[in-house]
């Protein structure tokens, strides 16, 4: 399997559980059946076009945001790069105020 596709599964699991959404209920709203959900994140089948779409629209995201590379990374990456930031921050104001006194 592919770097796309393999990182399309990633991101289908991701933002499936991420919403808390079962494989019967993506298949349900994507009208297919739950084999065909789990035969693609089990890296098994492949989707069409049209299912793409489908998943992208059931899952709120754009079809786009199945390929970027592994979203559950970047998510966690873009987490630790802001709890760094504002504790830099929230350091320098702690440093600032009692420095002060």
């Amino acid at each position: 399997m592919d770097k796309y596709a393999s990182d399309f599964v990633d991101n289908l699991i991701f933002y499936r559980t991420k919403k808390n959404m079962s494989q019967l209920e993506l298949s349900g709203i994507c009208e297919c059946a739950k084999s065909t959900i789990s035969g693609i994140e089990s890296r098994k089948n492949y989707p069409s076009f049209e299912l793409i779409l489908k998943i992208a629209y059931a899952l709120e995201i754009t079809p786009a945001d199945l390929f970027v590379r592994d979203s559950s990374k970047n998510e966690k990456e873009i987490r630790a790069h802001i709890e760094h930031i504002l504790s830099e921050g929230l350091k320098e104001l702690l440093d600032k105020e009692f420095s002060a006194r």
